[in-house]
């Protein structure tokens, strides 16, 4: 089916209530969600369901008729969160995934960017719910990008149709790198510690992940079970610090389920067989971790409490985050011979407030799950201690001026 080069008209596709489900982060097709919202204000009312934003499509000028939900607020999804525009379905990613396949969301419209090779398709830069969303649509539009690489794992199944092609007038959304500042490299050098030649790593997007990243290139041996892949990785695997010969299954092969970073990145990924984008379900299966051998989960954090409880969500009743999947890999991570589960965050936030805390507000991952905290100041190891041992660990890597008043709290009111 040859795609049309001509502006797509939404008049008459999207109906009054409909969900419209478009690709996440970088696998946004954003030929056609710019042209969507553009043409937002003369369409029925709808309901926009978004992942990650790194493109500037969606802003709290878009029309009001749109109402927009996502599993987190992540990227510039901020924007539309701190409008109020957002409704956060608080959900594990893979649940969340898994809920599009249970057809507990219906999607009616799904807009998605597509990879082509020699006719066959592939979803390219990420294997999430798109494809669960797109078997009972009603309506099905793919952007075919030439610019976008041909990942294995990821091929477009033959049984879900595509309505109507589009040829992608930009190319995919890029995300470089944010460059390092001292606090993430001493996070980074504190975190180094934990991981041993021969470990998997899964990680997540920011400045803490790549810093830590950047500072293997000495390890050997390791291997990569993520959920997403970034530039970083093309670094350790050229330096040969990535092999994937250690991990268990999977020998050989990056495994990832989207795939977030530059042009330098996509041109790795494409038509290479050592890279797997696989869908959630495999990815971010808690069977599938449990079998991975040293398996290192490196998450962020916006705080976290004396007793280690991680809130990753909120911060003054302000949705700000994501749970993300934070708990499926600290509990896979858990599960794994070896693994280890690290929460790096810096000791304060960008106000000079605490970012540890006597309590969190809102709970991502319960305290009994947390394995070890990593800030600027230190390594909290909190697995098998008790309270009293966790509270007087985490004030030890808190900022040294915050320390008095966590200690005060801790002991509470005096007699």
């Amino acid at each position: 089916m040859p795609e049309d080069s001509s502006p797509i008209d939404f008049a008459g596709l999207v109906r009054k209530d409909d969900l419209v489900v478009c690709g996440q982060a970088t696998a946004e097709p954003v030929t056609l969600t710019e042209a969507l919202m553009a043409q937002a204000a003369q369409l029925p009312p709808f309901r926009m369901m978004i992942g990650p934003v790194f493109s500037e499509t969606f802003s709290a000028s878009c029309a009001g008729n749109v109402s927009f939900q996502s599993y987190g607020v992540i990227g510039n999804s901020r924007r539309l969160a701190k409008a109020g525009r957002l409704d956060v379905i608080p959900s594990n990613y893979s649940a969340f995934c898994a809920d599009f396949a249970a057809r507990r969301y219906k999607a009616d419209v799904v807009l998605v960017q597509l990879a082509e090779l020699e006719g066959r398709l592939s979803a390219s830069l990420s294997n999430d719910y798109v494809i669960d969303a797109a078997r009972g649509a009603r309506l099905v539009i793919a952007e075919i990008n030439p610019d976008t690489p041909f990942t294995f794992g990821a091929e477009w199944p033959e049984d879900v149709p595509i309505h109507v092609r589009v040829a992608a007038r930009r190319p995919p959304v890029e995300l470089a790198s944010t460059p390092l500042d001292d606090v993430s490299r001493r996070i980074a050098a504190h975190a180094a510690g934990l991981i041993a030649d021969g470990s998997t790593l899964q990680f997540g997007v920011g400045r803490i992940p790549d810093a830590i990243l950047s500072s293997l290139s000495h390890a050997r041996r390791l291997g990569i079970h993520s959920g997403l892949i970034n530039d970083a990785v093309v670094d350790l695997i050229e330096r040969g610090a990535v092999t994937n010969a250690e991990k268990g299954i999977d020998a050989g092969i990056t495994v990832t389920n989207q795939v977030i970073g530059t042009r330098r990145l996509y041109r790795f990924a494409h038509e290479n067989k050592a890279v797997a984008v696989r869908p959630t379900s495999y990815t971010h299966s808690q069977n599938v971790l449990a079998r991975i051998n040293r398996l290192v989960a490196i998450n962020s954090a916006l705080q976290v409490g004396l007793d280690g409880s991680v809130n990753s969500e909120t911060l003054n009743g302000v949705a700000i985050g994501a749970i993300g999947g934070q708990l499926d890999f600290v509990r896979g991570a858990n599960a794994s011979c070896g693994g280890r589960a690290i929460i790096a965050l810096p000791a304060t936030a960008s106000d000079g407030t605490s970012r540890i805390v006597a309590d969190v507000e809102t709970v991502t991952t319960p305290r009994a799950d947390v394995d070890a905290v990593v800030t600027e100041w230190g390594v909290a190891e909190l697995r098998g201690c008790g309270l009293a041992e966790r509270a007087r660990r985490m004030i030890a890597i808190a900022a040294p001026e915050h320390r008095d008043a966590l200690s005060a709290r801790l002991r509470g009111p005096a007699s």
